[in-house]
């Protein structure tokens, strides 16, 4: 019976060790004036690849299981905050910003008339020149953790411009 409760014991642990999470508003997310055209210069400085933009919105469900089930890993956090500047955009938000050009605008407005965000969540990249990366935009949930760091791994490793995503992850799964 105790080699039993010591394996039960040993298996909740394991899991509770595996499951580690921290709050992606405080781990995951940048904290921001809303100036992109300065978190240019702040990334710049920083020697990071780029800005990452997560376009949502409350009520998404998708935007929240992302939350709670791939942007609250810690080793998502540290892999991201390590390359990238990231901030959350409110695609239904009239607070004021200014644009990555520094022209003042809206959350909702950025959204919809500059990266025509329809749907969330948008993951957008975007380089160091305010240019939004070219195929560094994938819209939805990803399937799970994994899927979610091949990303970034695209975008670090600047796959994205050999190849698309869809074709680096089935060459991700072959080797």
């Amino acid at each position: 019976m105790k080699v039993l409760s010591a394996l039960l014991l040993a298996m909740v642990l394991g899991t509770a060790v595996a499951a580690e999470t921290r709050d992606p508003e405080q781990y995951f997310f940048d904290q921001t004036f809303g100036d992109f055209s300065e978190e240019l210069d702040n990334a710049r400085e920083q020697g990071k690849k780029g800005i990452l933009l997560m376009f949502e919105m409350e009520e998404c469900p998708f935007c929240h299981r992302m939350k709670t089930t791939v942007l609250n890993r810690p080793e998502i956090q540290d892999f991201f905050k390590k390359n990238f500047l990231i901030f959350s955009v409110d695609i239904e938000g009239d607070i004021e910003i200014n644009d990555f050009q520094g022209r003042p605008t809206t959350m909702k407005d950025f959204s919809l008339k500059q990266f025509r965000v329809r749907a969330t969540p948008v993951f957008q990249f975007v380089g160091l020149d305010g240019k939004p990366v070219k195929r560094g935009r994938y819209t939805g949930a990803t399937k799970n953790a994994e899927e979610f760091m091949l990303l970034g791994k695209y975008i670090v490793e600047d796959a994205w411009k050999e190849t698309s995503f869809s074709r680096y992850k089935r060459q991700a799964r072959q080797h």
